[in-house]
């Protein structure tokens, strides 16, 4: 524990029933909860094997493994398990699925999955509402209730009717032998609840759990952890109430209060020295998060240096704001030879990018805008993804219907449709029954003998499964389900064909090295889970993203653009009184700035043909001005540092029209 700070420690050394672990941003809580992992397994309070470390993204399970690997060496740490919540919850439904109904090798519905059946049993209904009764169901399910339960609470017209397609949506599900992202927490909660047998039999699976960024659990998963943890609490709970910006997706920042009600013995441990941040950030961002109410008080300190004050930009409309802030960063990056990588802007909504990416262009400044199209959302990966599915799992009609057309077929609309109606008759899914002589009989004979290869195809790679590993299984499905053919055909050029064949090929790369024993069900189930951020970084590159998306980072120069008021604070919150999450993603945003930070907001915008005038952000008024320096508050220094950007702006459009 060399170089833990006494709160740091005062968090690792209690092994003996509940903590909750206070981190204020930048406090070094990995650093704590992979020293604990550590102390649990050489102190021999637990092996490894039984201890759980659950994290909210892939990509910090990943980080937390490696760090785990190099912080206990040899095969101390061997059967630890390190996941998310769903991970978790996707591994006791595979080891228990008899308990709750499913198959083995049941498949797991992705949003795109879901929409579709949503839109078909709202048939004719408006695409918003929808949408909307899919959020209503998928907040129903977040707060752990059943079909019935959810009906039995049902006040309003519209969460009956949303109550009433959760039931016929759930039986749906449980004709595909399918389960969707929701039911990975909500099933397990209702198994340990209702199963006693199987509550202790998992409690004795896992004696000590560890929940990073406990402020964002919603409801079924804060039960999830109750019923791991048992009434005697053996576990860590890291959170930061201060950090909760989850709320529009189901997050309840009161589970951390919730924990002192459950749990009367529970220890408070505060970890309040920051690590990252200028002293001038952090005295910016405790004065900025005061205005909010706390159950837990905390000051975030450092034992840096003041740093510069934080820059307040004044700037006429979206497009001179754009252009401020991209001479900025590469006068900064000329001048002090910072590296792309250590900038980063931040903005409140992904539409605010447009003019940002315009000026980064005209400048040449390299930059990563987060959140474009996911590896696994590609159409090529998702049409792979629906054959391993149905290969692991015939009930999967959802899948079927995505494997059949891909590639396309003499199989249209008209013949999926009698199709099946002639399965839902036969009281089979349609994989089945295109395996049906009787059926076939029964559509046209192009389209049954299409089918029929289909058929073959499938069946073919499913024998195969048993004896290739999955790696081998993807590259053999690619190329005899004319996938990589269909491909070829669709591109116009040699460069677009071999982009979406490496998206192809990569996708058995990471099948390449699973577990021993898993089938492609399962593999493709887990595959479900990972997320854009979990392949890696994107190197050298000014990086765009939206605040929620920055949690977690940090950066050498921070730029947040749009501080007025409707932006953020944004318009919805400002009419329903819901300041205090947005001051939270504040200073989410405020806390990422490891040396220097700046603010900027434009006094117009073009909106519907109209010029409006904006108000500066009302957070803007809540900070500490003596941390501040505000645009004019220095006419003559201003004046130099316009010449000295507009004068490096210049050059770098004249190199780029050089060219």
């Amino acid at each position: 524990m060399h170089g833990l700070n006494l709160p740091q420690r005062e968090a690792v050394l209690h092994t003996e029933g509940p903590l909750l672990v206070l981190a204020g941003a930048g406090s070094g809580k990995t650093r704590v909860i992979v020293e604990k992992i550590a102390h649990l397994i050489q102190t021999n309070r637990y092996p490894a094997k039984r201890i759980a470390a659950i994290t909210f993204t892939n990509k910090s399970a990943k980080e937390m493994r490696e760090r785990v690997a190099k912080r206990i060496k040899g095969g101390a740490a061997e059967g630890l398990t390190v996941c998310t919540f769903h991970a978790l919850g996707l591994r006791l439904l595979q080891i228990e699925h008899a308990r709750v109904g499913l198959k083995r090798g049941f498949s797991v519905f992705d949003t795109d999955d879901v929409a579709a059946q949503m839109k078909d049993l709202l048939a004719g209904a408006k695409p918003d509402v929808v949408q909307a009764m899919q959020g209503l169901v998928s907040r129903a399910k977040n707060a752990g209730l059943s079909p019935e339960e959810a009906l039995a609470l049902a006040q309003s017209p519209r969460e009956l009717q949303a109550a009433q397609l959760y039931v016929k949506y759930q039986q749906r599900l449980n004709t595909f032998n399918a389960v969707d992202f929701d039911d990975l927490i909500r099933l397990p909660v209702e198994l340990l609840e209702r199963d006693e047998e199987c509550r202790l039999g998992w409690r004795e699976r896992i004696g000590y759990l560890l929940v990073d960024e406990c402020q964002d659990t919603n409801d079924a998963q804060y039960r999830l952890l109750k019923a791991l943890a048992g009434e005697q609490g053996h576990f860590t709970c890291v959170g930061d109430d201060d950090q909760s910006i989850y709320a529009w997706r189901g997050a309840n920042p009161e589970n951390l209060s919730q924990l002192g009600k459950d749990y009367p013995s529970l220890r408070i441990v505060k970890l309040e020295q920051n690590y990252r941040c200028s002293n001038r950030v952090l005295r910016t961002a405790n004065a900025l998060i005061a205005n909010n109410p706390h159950e837990h008080l905390k000051t975030l300190w450092s034992q840096q240096a003041d740093g510069e004050r934080i820059r307040i930009l004044e700037c006429r409309d979206g497009e001179h704001e754009a252009e401020r802030i991209a001479s900025e960063i590469h006068f900064i990056a000329q001048s002090r030879k910072a590296e792309w990588g250590e900038f980063c802007i931040l903005f409140r909504g992904n539409h605010q990018s447009r003019p940002l990416e315009k000026a980064m262009q005209l400048l040449r400044v390299p930059y990563h805008l987060s959140g474009g199209t996911a590896f696994l959302d590609r159409g090529e990966v998702k049409d792979a993804l629906a054959w391993l599915r149905l290969i692991a799992n015939p009930e999967d009609d959802a899948a079927f219907l995505r494997a059949v057309q891909s590639p396309k077929r003499e199989v249209g609309a008209t013949t999926l449709a009698k199709l099946a109606e002639l399965a839902q008759h036969a009281g089979m899914p349609m994989a089945r029954a295109a395996e049906s002589m009787s059926v076939l009989k029964q559509l046209q004979p192009r389209a049954a003998n299409a089918l029929s290869g289909f058929v073959d195809i499938l069946r073919s790679l499913r024998s195969e499964s048993h004896r290739l590993t999955p790696a081998e299984l993807v590259k053999q499905l690619n190329e005899r389900s004319g996938l990589l053919a269909a491909v070829r055909a669709q591109c116009k050029n040699e460069e677009m064909y071999a982009l979406r064949r490496r998206n192809l090929d990569e996708l058995a790369d990471w099948f390449d090295g699973a577990r021993g024993g898993a089938g492609p069900g399962e593999l493709a189930a887990s595959l479900a889970l990972l997320s854009h951020a979990d392949k890696g970084e994107p190197g050298n590159q000014v990086r765009l993203m939206s605040l929620h998306a920055a949690k977690g980072l940090e950066f050498r120069f921070v730029f947040i653009v749009g501080m007025e008021d409707g932006m953020l604070p944004h318009e919805a919150s400002i009419e329903e009184g819901r300041l205090d999450e947005e001051r939270r993603l504040l200073y989410v945003g405020i806390t990422r700035a490891k040396e220097q930070l700046w603010l900027s907001y434009s006094r117009e915008a073009q909106r519907w043909g109209t010029r409006l005038r904006l108000s500066p952000s009302r957070f803007l008024d809540e900070l500490p001005e003596a941390e501040l320096q505000r645009d004019g508050a220095d006419p003559q220094a201003d004046a130099v540092r316009k010449q000295e950007r507009a004068s490096a702006g210049f050059a770098a459009i004249k190199a780029l029209l050089g060219d």
